[in-house]
This record gives structure tokens, sequence and C-alpha cells, in this order.
């Protein structure tokens, strides 16, 4: 989500994002705790007043999906609507074979048992006993669907209640929306909300003093005192300045690039491989990471290439506690982050990294209900074979996972992609019966190959797509064969008078050693300062040349909970994705809060934070 200076949401969003929360926190104790089942995604979709048929939970829990979040699952309830009382009449007078209003035991069965989704003659009956209130043998549906759509009003306003009850639960503001609870919780439809208060000044004490008036931010005088803010002013001037002009006669440095990816995971995390990068000889050395670009037309740029990238480099010690920060790019040119200086004669770790402010989960209406498209058809001699739309995205893929650039698959390339969509590894063994069915050249496997090998699969499932969606979805695709959930990138290092050389890898300390590295970035450059009344609280805030970045510090012997509350700030994305969210810092623990860039590159943007400890519960 970005934030930027704009009305506040119309009361219908409010409330709507007011159901939300006390939809979600009649079944989860907080909004920070995700949906780890597709049994409570239904429960969480019951409570807002769904309800959900095994296909709908089926198309938001996939067979690829751990958990889910609250601001996931506030999405799911913009796509599917309540179920209104004039469209339950609707399908039960197809049921009314005979106009009269009633429905029997048979027409019920006939039509629950050989429709949708089929159940069975016992689970019928069970309903039909349930509901045959005069026990006559038939049910007078119009009545039926009155109670039904009252008793899930009623459901509604009793979470809606429990919420304005619970002074604990208002002070939780975990979501992306903050919550300002209705005048009467029973009649929100028509009743009118709290106005939002007026904008703060500039001034830190006036801003926290509105603040807490809204019934959103803890109101102690506690909470108060441990509240910081820390504003920043960017000019987008200022960020054209810090450009690194190339080395002279870089074009005469030794060269080697490699390429690779990021992925964004279900749980809204990103991963992508690391590489190890060997330097013979100390040197002055050229680095750069940046999106890489599959598209065809100069005219129509990849979607992902305003992704922002950065590249950490660390030592690679025998250990990861013998690994230490030596650098990182920072400076932009155009889409591209570079570093300039000289390295020592060495081995180090190149670890990617993105923000995540720019390439995040879009859940939107339309990528849950376009049909998908086709994957495979049958020719005219009736055998099949690929679409058109899936070769483009295959041969895109083939570009990403062919890292060195060579325009084949070796066998540990192709692995890294084995890996990444199936989990599992081809051994030696199969590689050379690939070798014998597909084509293959110096025993590596062609773009035609890879075309040839996906041919394969789809028939040998007689045309079911099913195991070429699992391979797309997992390399980022969505059902109308856009990437989204992905972004390629390069990794370019030149070195004057030495050859370097890279490799992938994929390090099971990777993801601790990028976070060790993206702290210590944070830490090295910026000062702590402590929340107010917190002496063992710390916040950095360090602003770098194109992105701002805060760390949390609990040096306490106890968990803290940090709310944070971007609202104030202008022209600026969170990779949070939301404006007011809370960190839990376990003990003795430091914790990324949030990296923060412009929304619009091309204007000023203010980061205007304020983080505030929230009394223990």
């Amino acid at each position: 989500m970005s934030f930027q200076e704009s009305p506040r949401p119309a009361d219908e969003e409010e409330a709507f994002y007011m159901q939300c929360r006390a939809a979600y926190l009649s079944v989860f104790r907080s909004s920070l705790t995700n949906i780890t089942s597709k049994q409570q995604l239904c429960r969480a979709l019951q409570q807002a007043g769904r309800n959900p048929s095994h296909a709908t939970l089926n198309k938001y829990w996939t067979p690829r999906t751990s958990k889910l979040n609250f601001d996931d699952f506030c999405e799911i309830l913009k796509c599917e609507k309540k179920t209104e009382e004039a469209e339950l009449m609707r399908a039960f007078k197809k049921m009314d074979v005979n106009g009269d209003g009633y429905i029997s035991h048979s027409e019920l069965e006939k039509a629950l048992t050989t429709k949708g989704e089929k159940m069975t003659t016992e689970e019928v009956n069970a309903i039909f006993s349930l509901l045959d209130i005069n026990k006559d043998g038939k049910l007078e549906y119009a009545e039926f669907c009155r109670l039904l759509v009252s008793t899930v009003e009623q459901c509604q306003a009793a979470v809606l209640e429990k919420l304005e009850a619970n002074a604990k639960l208002k002070r939780q503001n975990f979501g992306s929306q903050s919550y300002s609870p209705p005048k009467s919780a029973i009649s929100q439809a028509a009743a009118s909300l709290p106005q939002p208060p007026e904008t703060p000044r500039a001034d830190s004490d006036t801003t926290l003093k509105k603040d807490s008036r809204s019934s959103s931010r803890p109101s102690s005088a506690r909470s108060r005192r441990s509240s910081l803010s820390n504003p920043i002013t960017v000019t987008s001037s200022s960020t054209k300045a810090t450009k690194i002009p190339e080395p002279s006669g870089l074009q005469e440095w030794n060269h080697t690039y490699v390429k690779g990816c990021f992925f964004l995971e279900d749980d809204g995390s990103i991963s992508s491989l690391q590489y190890q990068l060997h330097i013979p000889q100390t040197t002055n050395v050229y680095l750069t990471i940046q999106p890489l670009s599959l598209s065809h037309r100069p005219d129509k740029p990849s979607s992902w290439m305003s992704v922002d990238t950065a590249l950490f480099v660390m030592s690679a010690g025998e250990t990861k506690e013998d690994s230490s920060l030596v650098c990182f790019t920072e400076s932009k040119d155009k889409e591209k982050y570079v570093w300039k200086g000289e390295l020592n004669a060495g081995t180090y770790y190149l670890l990617p990294f993105t923000s995540g402010c720019k390439l995040k989960k879009t859940k939107s209406k339309k990528s849950f209900s376009n049909k998908p498209v086709e994957l495979v058809y049958r020719t005219d001699t009736g055998e099949l074979d690929l679409t058109r739309e899936l070769r483009e995205a295959l041969s895109d893929i083939f570009e990403v996972i062919d890292m060195d650039g060579n325009g084949l698959l070796s066998l540990e390339e192709y692995n890294f992609f084995e890996l990444r969509t199936s989990g599992e590894k081809c051994d030696k063994d199969a590689w050379a019966v690939c070798k014998e069915n597909f084509d293959m050249r110096k025993n590596q496997l062609t773009r035609q190959g890879f075309m040839e090998l996906n041919l394969m699969e789809a028939t040998e499932k007689d045309g079911d797509p099913a195991d070429l969606w699992v391979t797309l979805e997992a390399m980022g695709y969505n059902r109308m064969l856009e990437l989204v959930d992905a972004c390629p990138f390069q990794v370019d290092v030149c070195c004057e008078g030495t050859q370097p050389s890279t490799q992938p890898l994929s390090m099971d300390s990777g993801p601790k050693l990028l976070n060790q590295a993206v702290q210590k970035s944070i830490t090295a450059r910026t000062g702590a300062k402590a929340l107010r009344g917190q002496d063992n609280v710390f916040i950095y805030t360090c602003r770098g040349e194109h992105r701002i970045s805060s760390l949390i510090a609990n040096k306490t012997n106890q968990k803290v909970t940090v709310h944070v509350n971007n609202e104030q700030s202008r022209n600026c994305c969170s990779s949070r994705g939301m404006s007011v969210f809370a960190v839990e810092v376990p003990a003795r623990t430091k914790m990324v809060c949030q990296h923060i860039l412009p929304i619009n590159e091309r204007q000023d943007w203010t980061y205007n934070c304020v983080e505030t400890i929230l009394p223990c519960t």
C-alpha cells in the first residue's frame, strides 16, 4: 500500500474494513495472526457474512498456499460479495418446479446431488431434516432465505458489538486501516462514522496529542511518552546528484555477469539465489544490479522494471558468524544500482536484495475472476501442442534460468529450476535420458529442448494443464500468464586487470546472511534514538541515497510490540504494504521495521513516522 496526501477513506470503505476486522477477530486473537488452513479461511469468511463453496475456497487456498494475512482476507472479501436474499430466492425458484413456493425433499435432493458441488443423499437428508420445521416434507424457502440472511446480519452485529466493547481489541490497529468504532454497532450500515481528526501540524507534540484522540492509537500517558517521530523530507533533485560515473575505460575491464530472479512467496516474503564471487587479485571493481527486461517490444517495457534492487557483498567466511558486510550498491543510474571501489583478492558472497516496496502480492478481483489462458491444444491431426502464449512464457522462463546467458541450460541451471518448481533435483542418469529425448548441445538443454520437455509432460497427462500451472505459478505467473510475483534481475561485475568469476548458490544460511547485511547497513550509518520512557528500545532510521530504512533494537529481556504509523508521510510506499501496523520484537533482538521508497521519484517525498510502544496486555 502507498500512502500520500489524499482524503481519508469514505464512510463506506471505513465501515468495510471495520467489518473485516470484526470478522477476523472473531476467529483470531489478533489481526497479526495469519490464516493457516482452508478451514480457518472458511470460518473467517462465514463470520463476514459469506457462504464460500469448495470451489471458492480452492480459488484462494491453492496447494501452494501456506498462509494468508489480514490484508489478503480483506482483498478476498472485496471479491466475494455477501449472499443476498434475492440471489438465494432465484436459486430456490429454479428448484421449485411447480412454482408453489415450496420445495419437496425430492426436488432438493435432485438439485443438490446432480448439480454444482454434489452432495450425498445422507447430507441432503440431514439438511432437509433441519429445515423442514413443520415436518410436512416441504420447505418454505422464502422464510428460510429471510431467516438465513437475518441470522448472518445478527452474527455480524454480534462480532461488531464484541469489537466495540473490548478495549484491547480496539487498540490492536494491526491491519492496513485505522479502526474507528461506529456510533451504533448494530445499525452500522446506516450509522454515521466519527469524522477523522484534523490533519496535525508538523509539531511532534501536537501530532501525538491529536493522534491520541483516535481510538485506534494508544491513549495512555505512558504510550505518549514512548512515542518517537522522525520526519525526513527528500527532494527529487537530491537523488539526481549522487550518480556514480562509470570508470574510464570500463569497456577494457574484465567482465562477467549472472542472471537471477526475486520470487514472492505465498507468505509475502521474497527469496532469490545467492552467488559466490571470486577475485584472483586485489583490484578496482564496478558492481551493478538491475531488473532484467524480458519484453520483446521496446515501447512496452516489462512491468517489474521499476522494482528497486540492491546487492550486498559479504566476505565468505567459513561460518555465517565469520562473514561480514564489505559493501553494497546504493547509488542509482536509471534502473541500475551501482557500487564502485576496491576489493581485496578473495571469495565473496553476493546477496541480491529488493525492499518489497515495489514487489508485493496483488490480489485483485481481476486476477481471481478472469478465465485462465489456454496452455495446450490439439492440432488438426489430433496431436497435443503448446499454445503460443505458453511458448512465450516458457521462453521467458528459459531466459531467466539460463543464468550465464549462453543460450543453453546446464544440469546445474536446470536443477535450480527443478528445485523451484518441484522441490526435486534431476540426477545425471535422468539428464542422460533427457539427452536421448530432447534437443541438447554440449550436454546442455537448448531452448527447443526445454519446449519439448514441457510438451512431453503435457502429453503424459493427456493435455491436463495442472502440472504446467504448478510450474508457471512457482515461477511467478498468474492464470493470465502475466509475470506478477517475480522480478528477474542481472548482476554485472567488472574488474580492472583481473578476471572475476561468479557461481550461483542456494545457501540455507542465505536469508540470515542477507538479514544480517541489511541490519548492518542500517546501524552502521545512523545513530540510535531511544523511545521516550524506554531506555532499552531503540529506533535506527537510516536515510540512504534512494531509500529510507528503519530498524528496531529491543535490548530488554521481554518482547515489545511497537505500533508504527506512517499516515503523515507523503508520496511514500512502505515495504510493509500498509500505513499503520505493529511489529513484535523478541527480547534482545534487532528487527528491520520497514523500508520506504517514493511513489513518484520525480516529486519530493516526506517520511514522517511515529513509533509507539504498545502497553503489555
